[in-house]
């Protein structure tokens, strides 16, 4: 993963108007075969360990290398395919357009409730390809990769970093207990390799 993300919100609750966390699951690509419901709700056990509570929205997509390479040119200047992307959103405030021919408000218009609508996480964006291609080195194997790029993503998403090394091992321990607890429901298996996404 980059190393552009700066933390914004750890350790703080992030919460939602009325409702639940949900995540939305897509797998937009072909070549690796994704178990959508599996990640999505470990994406959505680890935002709700994470303390995020009411209606939040994340999505989680799994794309071919050639969309990740594009995503990652456009939005991180690097060139090439990826293991995982997070795009987090900042903003907290919701603005609301008005509607074509609406150049005020009227005296009767109520204000929006915003603390009804859903608070909106971000996007985590993986590539199974190159995720495939990595596991062995990385990971150990391809569902221990895939389980640690969707943590490593929801982590990003939820302001964690490894930039710097204190950092990075605050990190790898956020990684590793949420992992224990979500994917594994145990200790750490001899054989798993944690590394950082790249």
């Amino acid at each position: 993963m980059n190393d552009d993300h700066r933390p914004r919100r750890s350790g703080t609750s992030r919460v939602g108007g009325d409702g639940e966390v949900e995540v939305f699951a897509a797998d937009e690509q072909g070549e690796v075969q994704v178990d959508l419901e599996r990640w999505r709700e470990l994406a959505a056990n680890v935002l709700t360990d994470l303390g995020v509570r009411g209606a939040a929205e994340l999505s989680l997509l799994f794309v071919n290398a050639e969309e990740i390479a594009a995503l990652n040119e456009e939005y991180l200047g690097s060139v090439g395919p990826t293991d995982v992307l997070a795009f987090p959103i900042d903003a907290n405030d919701v603005e609301i357009a008005a509607g074509p021919g609406s150049s005020s408000k009227g005296p009767s218009r109520v204000e929006p409730d915003t603390s009804e609508l859903p608070l909106l996480l971000g996007d985590v964006v993986i590539c199974p390809e190159v995720a495939r291609a990595q596991a062995p080195s990385h990971a150990g194997n391809l569902d221990d990769e895939f389980a640690l790029l969707v943590v490593h993503g929801v982590l990003h998403v939820m302001g964690h970093d490894h930039a710097e090394e204190q950092e990075a091992a605050r990190m790898r321990a956020e990684e590793l207990r949420l992992l224990s607890a979500h994917h594994w429901r145990g200790p750490v298996p001899e054989g798993f390799r944690q590394e950082h996404p790249s």
